[in-house]
């Protein structure tokens, strides 16, 4: 069945979500997002966009990496199962609508919205050595909030710390429907991630690229379980017979992600006893991170020996993207009298 306004082509609810091509992928974004992408197929329309415009946003002094990352990031989405078959992958910059869309939106946006954006401040403290004090960088939530509405989606998947982007969406979805007079926009709907907690680093803070302190869904299992090694535990296990406390302890989140229920419950168990040092615990963990990524680096194996079919999979992407991106700011024009 299809809707000509927004360019459905079944009933199935309306899914979409990006992510910024800021480098390589790691355990953070595949069990944050990539897993609830992948899951997410059978049951939504799903169309995943790589924002390489909002890697300008904390970048744009050094973008000579951004095309190849660009393309890395394909990579990794088909290698954690996303199927080109089943969901619209595609890159921002190839479609201009969103650049429109983001100078419509912006017109309306009151400037205090942007400015108690909580992501606001926290990136200029992590970004310490990088001048974001720039229209881009203050604004880029309305680039955000263009980006998902000009597909009109029923449901975007986000993080608990994502929540209040998505909010400011629907706060700008509203007020331009207020404004004219109709509603263009649906607010759309929060779809938590299954793995609702920060994914910690090797040193116990948030994964992430800036702190160093992140594995790669790239690194070989050898990297992987060297990696698992260095990383931190409880602080008051300082001797090998310490009880420790895994409440606190970062490798103890990572058990309660990947590790079967029994690991779990003996994991938790023996810390507490000291039954178990830190050495054995992290092997136990690393076991079963292994086994699960094993099947990624066995996809990427294979999708780099044909390369040529991951700018075909990318083109394909834009085009479908385009098609529902146009009829959206058409009917924008349309009601604004542009």
């Amino acid at each position: 069945m299809t809707n000509s306004a927004s360019g459905r082509t079944s009933n199935r609810r309306r899914l979409l979500s990006g992510m910024q091509p800021s480098g390589r992928l790691h355990l953070g974004n595949w069990l944050g997002a990539l897993e609830t992408w992948a899951a997410e197929q059978a049951k939504h329309d799903c169309y995943f966009f790589v924002a390489d415009w909002h890697a300008l946003s904390t970048n744009y002094q050094d973008t000579a990496k951004i095309r190849g990352h660009v393309r890395e990031m394909i990579i990794d989405w088909l290698s954690a199962g996303l199927d080109p078959d089943r969901s619209t992958l595609f890159v921002q910059s190839r479609i201009p609508e969103h650049a429109v869309l983001h100078v419509i939106l912006s017109m309306i946006t009151p400037v205090p919205w942007l400015e108690r954006n909580p992501t606001y401040k926290e990136k200029q403290e992590e970004l310490k050595e990088r001048d974001l004090t720039t229209y881009g960088f203050l604004g880029y939530p309305v680039l955000q909030a263009a980006d998902i509405l000009i597909y009109q989606p029923d449901d975007v998947p986000v993080g608990v710390d994502q929540l209040p982007h998505l909010e400011l969406c629907r706060e700008i979805a509203r007020r331009f429907n207020h404004l004219y007079a109709k509603p263009v926009f649906k607010e759309p709907a929060a779809l938590l991630s299954k793995t609702a907690q920060k994914i910690p680093g090797t040193d116990g803070r948030k994964m992430s690229k800036s702190y160093n302190n992140a594995i790669y869904l790239t690194d070989t299992e050898a990297t992987v379980r060297e990696k698992l090694k260095t990383m931190v535990t409880d602080p008051a296990r300082v001797k090998r017979t310490d009880k420790g406390n895994p409440d606190i302890c970062p490798v103890f989140s990572l058990h309660k992600i990947l590790s079967p229920q029994p690991v779990i419950e003996r994991v938790d168990r023996e810390c507490r006893t000291a039954a178990i040092g830190c050495i054995d615990c992290k092997k136990l963990v690393a076991d079963p991170l292994a086994a699960r990524l094993t099947p990624l680096w066995e996809k990427r194996k294979e999708i780099e020996r044909h390369p040529d079919q991951v700018e075909a999979i990318i083109t394909q992407g834009c085009a479908k993207a385009q098609t529902v991106a146009r009829q959206t700011v058409k009917e924008v024009y349309d009601v604004i009298g542009l």
